[in-house]
């Protein structure tokens, strides 16, 4: 009985590695692309943290965005869609598969909308697709012309630039008030009217599965309190106060629905989605890692 068990241990040993290769192969290059105060890398830190390592390990071509931590949907759409461009050019493929958290969300969707020739598939994580109450409460407590607003926006740029400085994104232009104007209840719906590619119809619906080519999918989180040492837990919870329904901290999970919603209820908060902070996540469900290694091999079984 040992020798069996010896052989069998062998064999899965061996095999693993084989199993492995290839997993997440996608036809095309996977872009990620960070929310509000976002970056690629920080200070030796991902923000996708350990998530792009894991995809390339078998088999993908991954590419992090570089785009403004804090700005509208449709000038950080723009800066992505330059770089698109660029990495389509580097690789000689004709398409990306996007993947954009948080503000990321509209962000790849606006690619999708002026550019889906260029798109192989939208995916957000907790994308705010229908606005955030956290926004609405900030733009209400920092009222457009107050000092309330001049004070909130001093601060934000200064973080604006830190995060530049410490990613090497310095040069890239920042705009906080814009950011939150986008983020609202008001602004995503404006923003809506002009690119409702994926979006639910009715309210907390899937969207359109796919739209002018462009594959469309989602999933977000619903715990904004996960682990006990994770030292992001305290914000999370405080903010999700704000909410009537579930969410992560900072978008309900009906806000990030967008095309096929592959699952809205993950046991994470809104840093967990993409393995912050630094990987302390909850140990009762999925590792983050391995759902976006999950969707990495559903988007090749796509074809994508």
């Amino acid at each position: 009985m040992k020798f069996f068990l010896k052989c069998f241990a062998l064999f899965i040993s061996l095999a693993a590695p084989a199993m492995a290769a290839g997993y997440t192969e996608t036809r095309y290059p996977i872009v990620l692309v960070h929310g509000l105060f976002g970056f690629d890398q920080a200070l030796g830190v991902d923000y996708f943290y350990k998530v792009p390592q894991s995809l390339q390990t078998d088999g993908a071509k991954v590419y992090v965005a570089q785009v403004s931590a804090t700005h509208s949907s449709e000038l950080r759409g723009e800066q992505l869609l330059a770089q698109v461009k660029q990495i389509l050019a580097i690789t000689g493929a004709n398409k990306v598969n996007l993947i954009g958290h948080s503000h990321g969300g509209p962000t790849t969707r606006y690619v999708a909308s002026v550019r889906p020739d260029l798109i192989a598939s939208v995916t957000n994580i907790a994308g705010v697709n229908k606005g955030s109450v956290v926004a609405d409460i900030v733009r209400k407590v920092a009222a457009p012309g107050t000092v309330n607003e001049s004070v909130a926006m001093l601060i934000a740029q200064g973080l604006s630039t830190l995060i530049g400085l410490a990613s090497q994104d310095g040069n890239l232009p920042q705009n906080p008030n814009a950011a939150l104007d986008a983020l609202t209840t008001v602004g995503t719906a404006k923003f809506n009217a002009k690119f409702p590619e994926g979006l639910p119809l009715a309210a907390c619906n899937e969207g359109a599965y796919q739209v002018n080519g462009v594959r469309y999918y989602s999933w977000s989180g619903a715990s904004p309190l996960t682990n006990a040492f994770d030292v992001s837990d305290a914000a999370m919870g405080l903010t999700s106060l704000a909410f009537k329904e579930k969410n992560d901290g900072l978008v309900s999970s009906c806000s990030s629905h967008l095309g096929q919603v592959l699952r809205d209820d993950y046991n994470m908060n809104h840093l967990d989605e993409i393995n912050q902070f630094i990987g302390i996540v909850s140990l009762f469900e999925t590792n983050p890692i391995s759902v976006f290694r999950q969707h990495a091999n559903r988007l090749k079984n796509a074809g994508l």
